[in-house]
């Protein structure tokens, strides 16, 4: 499986539109290559680099298995009509909190999960929530990496 971001090139800077420092758009990701047997998608994005712990700026699941796609500038919403959630971050903001001026560069991973089955996970939840939840279930990974930072 593949992802990529079509706002930004694997180990490039983030765009400043997709971080905090501007209009905290979430970026437009794009994947292929899903195992058969794909029933839905998770995303998480996040940030190794942070001192403290590693911060959680999005995560969203439950994307539909025939999705290849999200679009750039995803509302904040719990629950969208396609059935896609959206959970808690790192700052328990509902949906993306893009990169903020740490001091110094930090890397933000996009990783996708290929999931057998539509995670039984009500909208809102924590990392630690969906990870638990999707355990057991994912069939293939893939991400990709940005830059932001001084």
């Amino acid at each position: 499986m593949k992802i990529k971001s079509k706002n930004f090139d694997e180990g490039a800077p983030i765009p400043i539109q997709y971080t905090c420092d501007s209009s905290d758009f979430s970026p437009a990701l794009e994947w292929d290559e899903a195992p058969d047997g794909t029933a839905s998608f998770a995303i998480i994005c996040e940030d190794p680099d942070a001192k403290d712990e590693n911060h959680i700026h999005w995560l969203v699941y439950n994307i539909p298995g025939p999705a290849f796609m999200l679009a750039a500038k995803l509302p904040r919403m719990a629950e969208h009509p396609s059935g896609l959630r959206q959970g808690q971050n790192s700052w328990n903001r509902l949906g993306y909190t893009g990169p903020c001026s740490p001091g110094g560069t930090h890397r933000y991973v996009f990783t996708i999960y290929a999931l057998d089955a539509v995670l039984k996970l009500a909208p809102e939840a924590n990392h630690e929530q969906l990870s638990a939840a999707m355990d057991g279930h994912i069939l293939d990974t893939a991400r990709t990496t940005g830059i932001y930072g001084s």
